[in-house]
């Protein structure tokens, strides 16, 4: 083996410390690239092959009813290459072992199988049989929410009848990947459950015989989605069309897209900040070495070793940590994402949904990975091959000592003679004191941004659910009810105070932008649903004008002031001029919010309303939820409580797996800077407190001026990590800024100081570790002269 091997072999054995911190830093980072790169690629692929092979429509529209005649006019539109219509409603499910009444979509299919549009993938057991009374398709989340059988039945009130529907298959959609109610802030898979019925046995039941409320479309490459809605739109306005939109504004697609885009971000800022990390104890790591082997380079380049020889092999010892890095990342990264993709199967419904790791992604690590350590090291590496072997035979010229600020200030009395070395050390190598704190200050603010979104999710559901949203629960209606409607939902059992809403859906438009959403019309006074500010403070709607959300302001790109068109999208489908008159800060979605009276003097109509808020006696829920599931009228019924506990059952479970693995990550850098930082210093000050040992110094007294240096550092970096970590956790509120979800810039104290506490601890293991070999310096070398 040749003589600069067999040296790599030993610096790594003898720095195996400091190589196994500096690799898991290298790792952490690794592994989060490849379990997101992964993860996405996994996902993107699986959601394209899944949309091609089951046909996923690119536009939908919604009606009232409208004749089977038109079919064929919708067919005729340039561009359209296959149109599917279909019977959508939705009813009030009755299920034995769920107190409240639960929401149930049903949607027509043909009595026999036939290839169409959004076509069912069939999990288990089989379809329906034409003829056979009730039997359902039902979807695999809904069915497996509620540890349903086939056979089992479910009690629905079709069009004010009770009548059982029997699952007899189970089933997955293109349309219901992601499974949410338009306008629900939060999954309720236990509470809204998708059916397949026949279309015959359906049209029945809601008097629909030769008719459709629904339509979907796909379009022939090349062809214009814009001009296509515009068309169809036209077409479907008769019958009350409430607005066509095309694939990317449905809603299972929406947040399959959104959370591709949060996985893109994930897996590019977390490995940057850990690599940068990574290569700044590198560098640090390589320049120490070099400093405490100049007489070994010396020796080398005299006994004919060329400058490019030497680099490469300090080179070699560098990529040696990448690669063992890469290495483990990469285990520690596939590993992690079938964790994550196993977590994704909870929400996401896909056929076969696996995780699969491509060469590529790692060898783009790799890639990185090097191009991050090169470019660390460049500067130690450049020193090393410049070092002419005469003076690299000499020791380093010593630091020049002059009093410190503590000195010159006459405060040196104040403080013991271990305390003046440290402080002195600090002050007379400022750029090492820096870089030192830096490294810290980094490991504490990752801590922070692996910590904090537990912070911004306890801040939205309490502002979501407590101060904004304070009812018990929401009724909705089928179709818009006239005031008296109020009236008898005042007079249901344990009802206590209700407070009406209408809502209504438009398309906004300002310029050349426009998106489809809904007008919610609001009374004056109102204790339930309330409108908050950033500062919760509540927001008064104007008698007149428009209240739109940051977010919807933001991608109209319509300040406050402006005057947008307002095209409503039922009824008469009035277009009006509407001016925006202030901005709300939310959470999800794309929010408009109106006085009531507004609203109604915008669609002229008279008092109507869609929906009711209502607060409720606990004592009599049972005997409300009863009579609820007998009122044909209602569309549907929403529980805030239910909800938060559906929430807390599946989102809160696997947001806190994700926190586990972020502060895992977090704690190993932590580890990883704090014990290289004491390693280093011990290595180049051996030497220094070995003499004092001779001098007479205890080992106690020693310890105290090498590791008193880490404990002045750490208690530096600890205020400008923390502001660090809020930096890099507003960066990451950017990254996670979507149309559907806003993560808010919350950091509570307790996060402060769970990231303090860990790199102290860090500080404290990695001090103790350090403390051992501190027993065991070589005094007698000390007293040999140094050439």
């Amino acid at each position: 083996m040749p003589i600069l091997n067999r040296k790599l072999i030993r610096d790594f054995l003898h720095m195996k410390g400091q190589a196994l911190a500096i690799s898991l830093v290298i790792a952490a980072g690794i592994a989060t690239f490849v379990m997101s790169l992964s993860t996405l690629e996994s996902l993107k692929w699986t959601q394209q092959i899944y949309y091609e092979r089951y046909r996923f429509a690119h536009v939908f529209a919604h009606l009232k009813r409208a004749p089977n005649s038109l079919i064929e006019r919708i067919a005729e539109i340039p561009g359209v290459s296959r149109v599917q219509t279909r019977i959508v409603v939705e009813v009030t499910l009755d299920i034995e072992g769920l107190m409240e009444p639960a929401v149930g979509r049903l949607i027509s299919i043909p009595e026999r199988p036939t290839p169409g549009l959004n076509e069912l993938y069939l999990r288990k057991g089989r379809y329906i049989e034409p003829g056979s009374r009730g039997e359902v398709l039902v979807s695999e989340a809904f069915f497996e929410a509620h540890h349903f059988s086939l056979s089992d039945k479910v009690l629905a009130i079709l069009n004010g009848r009770r009548e059982e529907l029997k699952i007899v298959g189970v089933v997955l959609s293109p349309e219901y990947i992601f499974q949410i109610r338009a306008g629900d802030f939060l999954p309720d898979i236990k509470r809204f459950g998708v059916f397949w019925m026949g279309y015959t046995e359906l049209a029945a039941a809601f008097d629909m015989e030769g008719a459709f409320n629904d339509v979907a479309l796909s379009l022939m490459w090349g062809a214009s989605e814009p001009e296509v809605i515009k068309r169809l739109d036209n077409l479907t306005k008769p019958y009350g069309g409430v607005g066509a939109y095309g694939r990317s504004e449905q809603i299972s697609h929406r947040y399959v897209t959104d959370e591709i885009r949060q996985l893109r971000g994930m897996g590019l800022v977390a490995p940057v900040i850990f690599l940068s990390v990574a290569a700044f104890l590198l560098n640090v790591m390589l320049s120490r070495l070099i400093s405490t082997q100049r007489e070994q380079i010396a020796v080398l380049k005299a006994f004919g070793y060329t400058r490019f020889e030497i680099g490469w092999h300090y080179l070699k010892l560098v990529g040696l940590l990448v690669i063992l890095g890469v290495g483990l990342g990469t285990g520690i990264g596939v590993w992690m994402g079938r964790n994550l993709t196993e977590l994704y199967t909870r929400f996401y419904r896909f056929p076969i949904f696996e995780f699969h790791l491509k060469i590529g992604v790692v060898l783009l690590a790799l890639l990185i990975s090097i191009a991050a350590a090169v470019l660390g090291t460049m500067g130690a590496l450049r020193r090393a091959m410049k070092l002419p072997p005469a003076e690299a035979m000499h020791p380093e010229p010593p630091a020049v000592y002059r009093p410190t600020l503590i000195e010159r200030s006459g405060l040196q009395r104040l403080f013991s003679p271990g305390e003046r070395m440290i402080l002195r050390q600090l002050e007379r190598q400022p750029l090492k004191t820096f870089l030192s704190c830096l490294g810290i200050a980094m490991a504490v603010a990752v801590l922070v941004l692996g910590s904090f979104t537990e912070d911004a999710l306890d801040y939205v559901l309490e502002i979501e659910f407590h101060a904004s949203k304070r009812q018990d629960m929401t009724v909705t209606f089928i179709e818009p009810a006239s005031a008296p409607a109020l009236h008898e939902i005042n007079h249901l059992p344990g009802v206590l105070y209700s407070e009406p809403f209408r809502t209504v859906p438009v398309r906004l438009q300002f310029r050349h932008h426009s998106r489809h959403v809904s007008i919610m019309g609001l009374e004056t006074e109102r204790g339930l649903y309330r409108i908050l500010d950033k500062n919760q403070h509540v927001i008064f709607l104007p008698p007149e004008g428009l209240v739109l959300s940051e977010k919807l302001a933001e991608l109209l790109e319509v300040p406050v002031g402006e005057t947008l068109l307002v095209e409503v999208l039922e009824g008469e489908r009035p277009v009006r001029e509407v001016v925006v008159t202030g901005l709300v800060s939310d959470f999800s979605g794309l929010s408009a919010y109106m006085t009531a009276n507004a609203l109604h003097q915008l669609l002229q109509e008279g008092k109507t309303l869609s929906g009711a808020f209502l607060a409720v006696d606990d004592n009599r829920i049972e005997e409300l939820y009863k009579t609820l599931k007998t009122i044909p009228r209602i569309a549907s019924v929403t529980v805030k409580k239910a909800t938060l506990e559906s929430f807390r059952e599946t989102v809160a479970e696997n947001l806190l797996l994700m926190k586990v693995f972020n502060i895992l990550f977090a704690t190993i850098l932590a580890f990883g800077v704090v014990y290289n930082t004491v390693r280093i210093s011990l290595s180049e000050r051996s030497r220094e407190l070995a003499t004092l040992r001779v001098l007479g110094f205890t080992r106690r007294e020693v310890s105290v001026i090498l590791l008193g240096e880490l404990a002045v550092q750490t208690f530096i970096a600890m205020p400008f990590g923390l502001i660090l970590g809020y930096g890099f956790a507003a960066l990451a509120t950017l990254t996670l800024d979507t149309e559907i979800y806003r993560i808010p810039l919350v950091v509570s104290p307790s996060t402060f100081a769970f990231s303090a506490t860990v790199v102290m601890i860090a500080a404290l293991v990695s001090g103790l570790i350090v403390r051992r070999k501190l027993d065991h310096l070589d005094l007698i070398a000390v007293l040999k002269a140094r050439e």
